[in-house]
């Protein structure tokens, strides 16, 4: 059974976890998680990790990711997007390209942003959207994230086509319902397709067609390796019996540069055997490590 990457390219109309265990059932019920969670509205990439890869999903998270999204004005809904009853409307007051390109500047960059209701974020072990379903409402901390590029695609009467390449943790329904109100107006989500989350911007997508396609050939769609994100992480290459100290759970004497940071670890032969913590003076310790038995499906050092 083949450990690895996935990534798919989301359908409309189905949440992430509907998609992830289609995906499960098409890899026979395989470990599975994806990475960072998309709307039911939303399409483009949902980076999933199977069997061993799901040991370096945190290391994805922190990845920026880039949307191209379109935004109504003139009317809210409970969502903050086509899913949800519309709960408020008001007049677009008219504007012109240069007015809406220097409101986009002011919201680039560092800046805080509070979860909306209707997300996956848990209160006292509780979903939020489960709250907000049950009428109820909660007060919230705001986050923060940045805005490193928000520009303007087209332009309508009462519509926005919008592309941001944003940080972790960013909510596009939230930005678009400041964006409405900063114009004068509301708005909500209409759009919204995840073009890439970093560092995958140039690799192609499976959908879930294709997989069953190539499924049903008894063929495995090609997957990432689980450190193929990695490669901004120092790799230490440890000898045979470093190597074996470091899957029993020891630690190694390892020249690491720099202060205390999580590297990649791999064998004498290349084989990728998961993540260590280098405590920056001379020693690295095991933090992630792949199963004994899935080494010999993991990938080479770059």
């Amino acid at each position: 059974m083949p450990s690895g990457i996935l990534l798919l390219d989301k359908p409309r109309g189905l949440s992430s976890n509907a998609v992830l265990q289609r995906v499960r059932t098409l890899f026979l019920r395989q470990k599975a998680g994806h990475v960072g969670s998309l709307d039911p509205l939303a399409t483009g990439m949902l980076p999933i990790c199977l069997g061993e890869a799901t040991k370096i999903a945190g290391q994805i998270l922190a990845g920026r990711k880039r949307y191209r999204f379109t935004v109504a004005l003139g009317s809210a809904t409970a969502t903050g997007d086509a899913e949800g009853a519309v709960t408020t409307t008001a007049p677009v007051p008219p504007f012109d390209r240069a007015a809406l390109e220097a409101l986009l500047a002011r919201f680039r960059g560092p800046q805080t942003q509070t979860p909306p209701m209707y997300s996956a974020v848990k209160r006292a072990g509780q979903p939020l959207y489960k709250l907000a379903r049950a009428g109820v409402t909660v007060a919230r901390a705001a986050r923060a994230i940045e805005l490193f590029e928000l520009t303007l695609r087209a332009l309508a009467p009462a519509s926005l086509e919008l592309e941001a390449l944003c940080s972790k943790g960013t909510y596009i329904r939230v930005l678009a319902e400041d964006l409405a109100a900063a114009l004068g107006t509301c708005g909500h989500v209409t759009a919204l397709r995840r073009l890439y989350v970093e560092p995958f911007e140039k690799e192609p997508m499976h959908t879930l067609e294709s997989l069953a396609e190539t499924r049903a050939r008894g063929d495995w769609p090609r997957l990432l390796s689980s450190d193929w994100p990695l490669g901004h992480l120092t790799a230490v290459r440890l000898t045979a019996s470093e190597a074996q100290r470091m899957l029993s759970g020891q630690s190694v004497m390892a020249q690491v540069a720099g202060a205390a940071a999580a590297v990649r670890l791999y064998d004498e032969a290349g084989t990728f055997l998961g993540l260590g913590e280098a405590d920056g003076r001379g020693a690295v310790r095991p933090r992630r490590l792949l199963s004994l038995s899935a080494l010999s499906l993991s990938a080479r050092a770059p």
